[in-house]
């Protein structure tokens, strides 16, 4: 299953914001077999939603939108969403009593806009706040608050599902550019992709659907390049050879 990712916010797009919604569900969608094609990011303009939903919606098998809802002038995922749809938004019988049954609103106390979804939308409640989301179609529309939005993809995560993939991690202390035979033959000799990320060591990570597979590619990999404490120990020897020539004893803090 191959799934998109919108977050909806002027403030992640000015840095002000980070955006930790992206990150978690990628994990929690790939953790469920789902592959998450695309992120992206959009500001608070019901123009620039209904296009990136419109065209993710028309690629990927699921389409995930978190942010920008609730009865103030900036949440306009909904209007974005129902333009997507070519629909409109519309108060929402089973919204309001959600709201002033299990919520304990009553109706005076509810801005109107709280219970308006698009047209042909089903409620998604929110068991954390008040402002509910939406599923119209295979797209899924979420609050922003993180606890709100993992609360409700929790009701929703039975839609999101694939070929389960593992993954295993080799650190190499080794230059990338030096590495890239052995990734090649890893690769050719086992069923998994390789991505290389490089740091103070190299990250490699290992990731297939055949769980033995992938420890086997990894066992392989680990045995055929430079752990880090295999450089730590040619470093402290090299220290401890040139204190010795030197003639240089250890200080033991004795007088």
């Amino acid at each position: 299953m191959e799934v998109a990712v919108v977050t909806v916010g002027d403030e992640i797009l000015a840095g002000q914001t980070v955006n930790t919604n992206a990150a978690w569900l990628g994990k929690e969608l790939r953790e469920r077999g789902a592959s998450v094609e695309r992120m992206t990011t959009v500001p608070d303009k019901t123009s620039d939603i209904a296009e990136v939903v419109n065209e993710f919606h028309a690629r990927y098998d699921g389409v995930i939108v978190t942010g920008g809802l609730g009865p103030t002038h900036d949440d306009v995922t909904m209007e974005g969403i129902a333009a997507a749809f070519g629909t409109e938004l519309a108060a929402d019988d089973a919204v309001l009593d959600w709201l002033t049954t299990a919520g304990g609103y009553s109706a005076d106390d509810l801005a109107p806009e709280t219970t308006h979804i698009p047209k042909r939308a089903t409620m998604i409640r929110n068991p954390e706040g008040v402002a509910p989301g939406c599923q119209i179609d295979t797209v899924y529309v979420l609050p922003g608050v993180p606890t709100e939005m993992k609360a409700m993809f929790a009701l929703i995560a039975d839609e999101f599902s694939g070929q389960q993939r593992y993954t295993e991690t080799v650190i190499a202390a080794e230059p990338e550019s030096t590495l890239l035979e052995r990734i090649g033959t890893v690769r050719k000799r086992f069923p998994v992709t390789v991505g290389s990320y490089p740091g103070e060591h190299v990250r490699l990570r290992l990731e297939g659907t055949d769980k033995q597979q992938v420890t086997d590619a990894a066992t392989w990999l680990r045995e055929r390049v430079e752990k880090p404490e295999d450089v730590r120990d040619r470093e402290t020897d090299r220290t401890h050879d040139t204190d010795t020539e030197s003639g240089t004893e250890p200080d033991t803090g004795c007088n």
